[in-house]
């Protein structure tokens, strides 16, 4: 973490409990970052926030930290069952619920609570259970917390304090009806402390916040610019027949340790992957219909370097923190102007430098003048030029046969068992390759 990412703030100064102290110290943090310094002394104090500040710069500690330590110096709710959880953290995607509770296990390993994990795509009577048990904190998405809650498995009637985090990221994926009947469910906003946290406090965020906290102080902390100052970015603007040649060229060239490719469609990644690995680049595809065991899998592949590329779809835009991620390529030019600033914000995390490379192709170049307005600047563009195209043979491709998601549920599939793709005799693709 750079000098230049921290405050001079130490959390030492902020009268945190003893047993939160322990496990910030031995995490290796003294100071904090500027939305911590900001947001945890109002927070302590029992202040509702709604809370805006870049990816990668200490969110998820600061309402972690205000979570412990009001449970630490707060008696439970009185007849507290222990299937009624203290505390509820939503996260829109589940790599984010998973990366919270990772944190969550960091920094209050000293202080006894129980934490709970709720998501979906795997695990589901193992989550039950836990939660039957009993949780201090309750950590997940809306879609598999909904299910347990309607089934009454747990109650929100003893919390105490809810977080909302990427709250922008719960409209774009349509969890904002599920995220008020959990809220309304849960005791009224006089009775229980808010926090919610986003990239960007939006018109219908601060709506939401208003409607279900009680008061919130608006925190804003924003570098001058959209997009991290210690991105460098650049564009190539590139004929859709040349894209893998580049991809390739520029890996060729680059030091793909640690490198993320983003692609708009699960049918792309897997054509990205398939040229990729066809050519000697250890890859991994992490896409929506990645089943959750694998997709762990992938993941930790990644993090631990067996494998130096992830192609990934916009699943993995949010909520995925892998340390040391020097190189962003956008594949495919997202085509939500806000989506290219979470995708790059998996770079230059936590004060760190990276990059971003970004393809105008001439499908998805359109989205370009809307990513250039919103991040207030002109992307710097860079000449295709034939020393940087790979020369890529089209036999090169290794081809992935996924079974289709009827067919893993147990209906009507497409696909034998065993994924290999049967056609009539004579039968030929028209795609293009």
């Amino acid at each position: 973490m750079s000098e230049k990412h921290l405050t001079d703030v130490r959390f030492g100064s902020l009268g945190l409990d003893p047993a939160l102290m322990r496990g910030i110290e031995e995490s290796g943090f003294t100071y904090c970052t500027p939305i911590q310094a900001e947001t945890i002394p109002i927070a302590l104090q029992g202040q509702d926030v709604a809370g805006q500040a870049q990816t990668g710069t200490g969110k998820t500690a600061a309402f972690l930290l205000t979570i412990f330590h009001k449970l630490l110096n707060t008696p439970p709710r009185e007849g507290r069952r222990p299937n009624q959880p203290r505390a509820l953290v939503v996260a829109p995607t589940r790599e984010l619920a998973l990366q919270i509770h990772k944190d969550a296990e960091t920094l209050g390993k000293h202080t006894g609570f129980k934490l709970g994990l709720v998501f979906g795509g795997t695990a589901y009577e193992q989550q039950r259970r836990q939660l039957e048990q009993g949780v201090d904190i309750l950590i997940g998405t809306p879609g598999r917390l909904i299910d347990y809650l309607k089934q009454h498995v747990y109650d929100l009637k003893a919390i105490q304090l809810v977080v909302l985090d990427e709250a922008d990221r719960m409209f774009d994926l349509g969890f904002i009806k599920d995220i008020r009947f959990m809220l309304r469910r849960c005791p009224p906003p006089e009775e229980r402390q808010g926090m919610l946290f986003s990239a960007t406090l939006s018109y219908r965020v601060k709506e939401l916040a208003y409607e279900h906290m009680n008061n919130p102080l608006s925190i804003t902390v924003e570098a001058d610019e959209v997009t991290a100052d210690n991105v460098i970015q650049a564009c190539y603007m590139t004929a859709n027949e040349e894209k893998i040649p580049l991809l390739l060229g520029l890996l060729q060239q680059i030091d793909v340790h640690r490198t993320i490719v983003f692609v708009n469609t699960k049918r792309g990644a897997d054509r990205v992957w398939g040229f990729l690995e066809g050519n000697g680049i250890k890859t991994a595809v992490l896409s929506g219909d990645v089943p959750q065991k694998k997709r762990m899998s992938l993941l930790k592949k990644f993090q631990e370097g067996e494998v130096a590329v992830l192609v990934a779809t916009d699943v993995a835009a949010r909520g995925l923190h892998v340390p040391g991620v020097t190189h962003v390529i956008n594949f495919d030019l997202p085509e939500d102007a806000e989506d290219y600033v979470h995708r790059i914000g998996r770079t230059a995390r936590a004060g760190a430098s990276g990059n971003a490379i970004s393809f105008a192709c001439e499908t998805f170049s359109f989205s370009l003048p809307e990513i250039e307005e919103f991040i207030g600047r002109k992307l710097p563009m860079k000449l295709v030029t034939d020393d940087i195209l790979a020369q890529v043979e089209p036999g090169s491709r290794v081809r992935v046969e996924r079974p289709r998601r009827d067919d893993r549920r147990g209906g009507r599939g497409r696909r034998p068992s065993g994924g290999q793709s049967r056609r009539p005799p004579g039968h030929r693709s028209g795609r293009k390759h």
